[in-house]
């Protein structure tokens, strides 16, 4: 009698555990709508004239696309990358931070189990050193001046 090996079963992709592009979606939104009017982040003039130069609609389908593509979706990414999006406006260690708070609200919002929060928080990490800027330089002026 030959035994046969059974193959490993496969751990279904972070998009699939979350549910796919409608899940995605929904907690983006809420996500997007906590940015959008963040007095912390919009306290820095650069990130409140971006807030306002682009539509929440976009701004939402760009952040659910790379979400989607990271989390091992069928989605492609089709945004700037992240530094070239984000170096003018910045962002400090601060404003992360905010940031990061409204990321961790929208998790909790939803429910998202702990398992892949940690993998979201994990994506999102990932994408920090090239949004935050250094700490300000003497005689940097943030206003764009």
């Amino acid at each position: 009698m030959q035994i046969q090996e059974q193959p490993a079963l496969e751990k279904p992709s972070l998009y699939d555990r979350l549910g796919g592009v409608y899940n995605i979606a929904t907690v983006v939104d809420d996500l997007i709508d906590r940015v959008m009017a963040d007095p912390k982040l919009n306290a820095n003039p650069r990130v409140n004239e971006a807030h306002h130069r682009v539509s929440a609609a976009g701004f939402k389908y760009l952040v659910t696309e790379m979400t989607c593509w990271a989390a091992g979706g069928p989605q492609k990414y089709t945004g700037r990358p992240m530094g070239d999006s984000h170096r003018h406006l910045m962002i400090t260690e601060e404003e992360w931070n905010a940031f990061m708070d409204d990321a961790l609200q929208a998790l909790d919002r939803f429910k998202v189990p702990g398992p892949e929060r940690q993998e979201l928080i994990a994506i999102i990490e990932s994408t920090k050193e090239t949004i935050v800027v250094a700490p300000f330089q003497e005689g940097i002026d943030r206003s764009g001046r």
